[in-house]
């Protein structure tokens, strides 16, 4: 079977005309009854409604449109598989391809979808480099997936970077799930936390002894996992000297 999305003719909205509503509300109803549907549909008509408006816009199944549009901190926002997937399947480029530039492990190390229209004119999308990482702040929000799986988090958001660039009309003006994890700005809690974590990490960079690290873990007891793996390395290199 395969993967790529179901390219269909965008139509018109189902709000048009009084018969279109009628029509589409009755398909609604149908819909939200499945048990297949995820959980922000499933019983919910007007989200259903909404899901099938989205679909019939730019031109692919309600069913995938569902499957794929999350509700992110209040907003709705795309999975970057589905992105990448409605690119490669929309007819309008060669499939999307992923170019790593400059040095790894420094700022202007980054990546970049690439591909080629129907013409065969070379399209790249922005740079998403160290860099831009950490000038954004995205590397430093709690539970960052920039820390635990890097690459991958380079190539979902030089797709959403390419989509909103070269197909905005797909993406419909919407972020990536990832896009908006990382835009969200941190509550007086979570910011109270990262402020405590750095202190921690702070303190463990300049531990000397084992009784610096039992002092530090008293006063920290509830370290995250990072700040875990920083208080066992440190014991380790402690225990070679």
């Amino acid at each position: 079977m395969s993967n790529e999305i179901q390219a269909y003719k965008p139509g018109a909205s189902i709000f048009s005309t009084l018969e279109s509503f009628d029509h589409w509300q009755r398909v609604a109803i149908m819909m939200a009854k499945s048990s297949l549907l995820p959980k922000a549909y499933l019983g919910n008509v007007a989200n259903t409604m909404i899901a099938i408006e989205l679909a019939q816009r730019i031109g692919i199944s309600p069913f995938m449109v569902m499957q794929n549009l999350d509700i992110i901190h209040g907003k709705p926002s795309w999975s970057s598989t589905f992105i990448i997937a409605a690119l490669n399947s929309c007819g309008r480029f060669e499939p999307v391809r992923f170019v790593f530039e400059g040095v790894k492990g420094a700022d202007d190390y980054g990546c970049r979808a690439v591909t080629k229209d129907k013409e065969g004119l070379i399209l790249k999308g922005p740079l998403v480099s160290w860099g831009m990482v950490k000038a954004e702040g995205w590397l430093d929000k709690s539970g960052s997936k920039w820390r635990t799986m890097p690459e991958l988090m380079f190539h979902y958001r030089a797709a959403s970077f390419f989509g909103r660039l070269y197909a905005p009309d797909i993406l419909k003006g919407m972020h990536s799930v990832e896009e908006i994890v990382d835009i969200k700005k941190p509550t007086a809690e979570e910011s109270e936390t990262n402020e405590e974590k750095n202190r921690a990490l702070n303190f463990i960079e300049k531990a000397e002894t084992i009784d610096d690290l039992e002092m530090i873990e008293a006063g920290f007891p509830d370290m995250d996992q990072q700040v875990q793996d920083a208080y066992n390395l440190k014991t380790e290199q402690i225990k070679v000297e």
